[in-house]
């Protein structure tokens, strides 16, 4: 339905509302907001703070869970470990997994991988006696599930 502005003003005027709402100075908002920190700041490229899980590693950590109970880890934990690389230059796999037979192993969960993330994985493996595993969600349209890569 479309109204011409005299018949806006006729409705309003027989219902008894006002024929303009008060206009609102927004300009200068009493509470502005706070210039973000730097950590806020790195959120906004994405990033969650250290010790924070995304979805993917909420998914995997559920996983971990259901191996915990049949058995067949004994113990994980969430950035529980980081390793240097070089001076500077420090890789924390996303999970720390101990088997049933007590072997540590390390475990990265990636939605996508980037070059850096690779590289660093990969030096780490040829640097520390721990078994690397990279786990990638499949689609639900490729029947779900993980696809896992060890380095």
């Amino acid at each position: 339905m479309r109204w011409s502005e005299q018949q806006l003003a006729d409705y309003l005027e027989k219902t008894g509302a006002p024929a303009s709402t008060p206009k609102v100075d927004v300009s200068d908002p009493p509470f502005a907001a706070p210039p973000p920190t730097a950590k806020e700041a790195l959120q906004a490229l994405g990033r969650l703070p250290t010790g924070t899980m995304n979805k993917t590693e909420r998914s995997y950590a559920g996983r971990l869970d259901q191996m915990k109970y049949a058995g067949k880890i004994l113990w994980y934990g969430f950035e529980a470990i980081k390793l240097r690389l070089a001076d500077n230059t420090f890789y924390t796999p996303d999970f720390a997994v101990m088997a049933a037979d007590g072997v540590i192993e390390l475990h990265e969960v990636k939605g996508f991988w980037t070059d850096d993330a690779r590289v660093k994985i990969k030096v780490a493996a040829d640097k520390f006696p721990f078994r690397f595993i990279a786990m990638k969600p499949r689609t639900q349209k490729s029947g779900g599930g993980w696809e896992v890569e060890e380095f």
